[in-house]
């Protein structure tokens, strides 16, 4: 009896993780108006698609979204079998709510989209195609964007800066619409701390990159949430969890200020034995402090914002809490 009990239950456990071709991760925030067209349009394109068809999923992840948004996942779940979902019980950030939903995937191959359509369904295929062709990461590079222009100056800075922080190749466009291997997010999913920056993440397991062209469409309905405050965050994240060039800038900072103080008192020594008169210069003075005060604490915020997160990490915090789920079978 007892060994027909646990045939049975590794039978489950089997069924439970059986793998597919694709698995479509979303993280959602505001998408109550648009998920339904979403799954619609995601089916439209598998049904079709060589190799998918039937054999794929889609893990929706609810990042505490302040509409009905999951109300809406748990119906869509109820009636198509593909469609999961998970609930997060606090706000953890797109990227760590993407990792609640990489930790779930079963899929041979997995694409990261958005949820409001400005990422098309019907361009997934096209980066399949690239990693069927041998590659282990796709990006989605786009041919116009419509975004606000100071998002699209911030998003040219940070691919910029990322070239130098994490070494990432300079023609190549770091999208939230990305397609990669189930090996290369068994590597990601080693990664534990609580500032997830997956770009950051893919760029450390894999070389074999490449990136595919698609259009950038209208936002189906609702506006963004993702606004310069978390741009900023998302910023940092890739500043300071990949890269110590923050801590290398200040220190430079701290050599060019010494280098300026000590030309400054030569040449002020000089001036006391040649003109025998030293200037009044309050001024002046009170400048040079504050120059000098403002970087010694640029330099002392820097060293305590690595710091912080060192003892987070260590202290175990979560990247994310999972308080409810629908759909998985």
């Amino acid at each position: 009896m007892t060994k027909i009990i646990i045939t049975g239950l590794y039978k489950n456990i089997m069924v439970e993780h059986k793998s597919c071709e694709l698995s479509v991760v979303i993280p959602v925030y505001g998408g109550e108006l648009v998920l339904q067209e979403l799954v619609k349009q995601l089916d439209d394109v598998f049904q079709v698609a060589e190799k998918i068809q039937s054999n794929y999923e889609v893990i929706f992840v609810c990042d505490q979204s302040p509409d009905n948004s999951w109300e809406v996942i748990s119906k869509i779940s109820k009636d198509r079998p593909q469609v999961s979902g998970m609930l997060l019980r606090v706000n953890a950030g797109q990227h760590n709510a993407i990792m609640a939903g990489l930790s779930k995937a079963r899929g041979k191959i997995i694409v990261t989209m958005d949820d409001d359509l400005q990422h098309s369904p019907g361009d997934i295929p096209k980066l399949l195609q690239a990693i069927y062709s041998g590659y282990d990461l796709a990006f989605a590079r786009f041919k116009n964007r419509n975004h606000p222009l100071w998002k699209r100056a911030g998003s040219w800075l940070n691919n910029y800066v990322a070239s130098y922080l994490i070494k990432k190749p300079k023609d190549l466009y770091l999208s939230p619409f990305r397609a990669f291997r189930s090996e290369v997010c068994s590597d990601l999913l080693l990664y534990r701390g609580p500032y997830v920056y997956i770009d950051g993440l893919l760029l450390g397991v894999t070389s074999k990159i490449t990136s595919v062209d698609v259009d950038h469409h209208n936002r189906y309905a609702g506006y963004s949430e993702y606004g310069f405050v978390k741009s900023l965050s998302l910023w940092l994240k890739m500043a300071i969890n990949f890269s110590i060039a923050p801590l290398r800038l200040t220190s430079l900072l701290g050599f060019l200020f010494s280098a300026i103080g000590i030309f400054f008192a030569i040449l002020f020594v000089i001036q006391k034995l040649i003109i025998d008169k030293m200037p009044d210069g309050w001024s002046s003075i009170m400048v040079a402090l504050l120059i000098t005060g403002g970087v010694q604490l640029m330099a002392l915020g820097m060293i305590g914002e690595y710091l912080g997160r060192v003892l987070l990490t260590i202290n175990s915090k979560p990247q994310y809490v999972v308080g409810e789920t629908v759909g998985f079978r």
